[in-house]
């Protein structure tokens, strides 16, 4: 029973050890536009594990149900991968400019934003087959669900507005007038929605059931996405390599934390202790401690990380 001693021995310690690390099991996949290609990034060795081709310049990302999927805009291809090694599993050729996506897993549908046609694709996520369009303002770029599962959101760069739709029936039920260009957009834990409005330097909160607009928050110059974490809201700031962080009770500003060269695509980890922000011209992944505003370490991507949408994985 020597062996049988050793081996218990061995699986405490690895317990232990996932107890003690809080990004232990957790996983980054980061579009990698210049480089085309998906970064698989161990959070917990802080380290890059593997990479896998995606042809045609990807931005947008977003995770299923042991699943991502990835857009590409440069071959108009949207690609499901697995959760395990980021292998292409299926992928679809659309006919416009897709940009953003967006999983809604209960109902087994992904969306797409059409950046040039001012619409949304709804596609099934096992086959990829193309269900139905809706119509958005002009140039969508950013979706998202909401964490119930009531409401999808674009954010329409160039209508400066934000589409809001019942995500049961796809009926559209608002167009809100935000800040200038707002380009990502995501939803709190309680419910209401933010956009970065990119033009304006500013972040709009809206309460998607009535469409009204709940007020605003200055970031640093051009905002572009937006993650939760800790009771807090965190901006990335293409122009200020950095990232600003507000209190999600008052919108007051907290702090402004230097992370890589030209942030983008920005998430938090599960437990809600770590935001990821992904540097696209660093070709890097800064990680942020949630709690003291602490950069914990950097990490190498690909060329070119966007990292547009949901990409960190439990």
């Amino acid at each position: 029973m020597r062996w049988w001693r050793g081996l218990a021995s061995r699986l405490a310690a690895a317990l232990l050890l996932a107890l003690a690390d809080p990004a232990a099991g957790q996983v980054a996949y980061v579009t990698n536009q210049s480089s085309s290609d998906l970064s698989v990034i161990d959070l917990s060795a802080m380290t890059e594990v593997a990479r896998v081709p995606v042809p045609g310049n990807p931005a947008g990302v977003a995770l299923g149900r042991d699943v991502v999927f990835t857009v590409s805009p440069e071959s108009k291809t949207l690609r499901r991968h697995a959760l395990t090694d980021g292998a292409v599993q299926a992928e679809l050729v659309l006919d416009g400019g897709p940009m953003g996506v967006a999983v809604d897993a209960a109902r087994g549908r992904v969306f797409v934003s059409d950046w040039f046609n001012a619409r949304v694709w709804v596609i099934g996520a096992a086959d990829l087959a193309v269900q139905r369009e809706l119509a958005t303002g002009s140039a969508p770029a950013g979706l998202a669900l909401s964490p119930d599962g009531r409401w999808l959101v674009t954010a329409d760069r160039d209508a400066d507005q934000l589409s809001i739709f019942d995500a049961e029936t796809l009926a559209l039920r608002h167009s809100v007038k935000v800040g200038q260009r707002p380009f990502g957009v995501a939803f709190a834990p309680d419910g209401r929605v933010f956009s970065a409005d990119v033009g304006s330097d500013s972040v709009s909160v809206v309460d998607p059931a009535s469409g009204t607009v709940l007020g605003h928050v200055a970031t640093g110059k051009r905002p572009y996405g937006l993650a939760f974490a800790a009771g807090r809201g965190f901006v990335t700031n293409q122009y200020a390599d950095s990232v600003t962080v507000f209190d999600l009770a008052t919108l007051a500003v907290l702090a402004e934390v230097a992370v890589g060269e030209y942030p983008e695509g920005i998430d938090a980890t599960a437990d809600g202790r770590r935001i990821v922000v992904a540097n696209w011209f660093s070709n890097s992944l800064s990680v942020i401690d949630a709690q003291s505003l602490t950069l914990l370490g950097e990490v190498a991507t690909g060329d070119g990380p966007r990292a547009f949408g949901t990409f960190v994985a439990d």
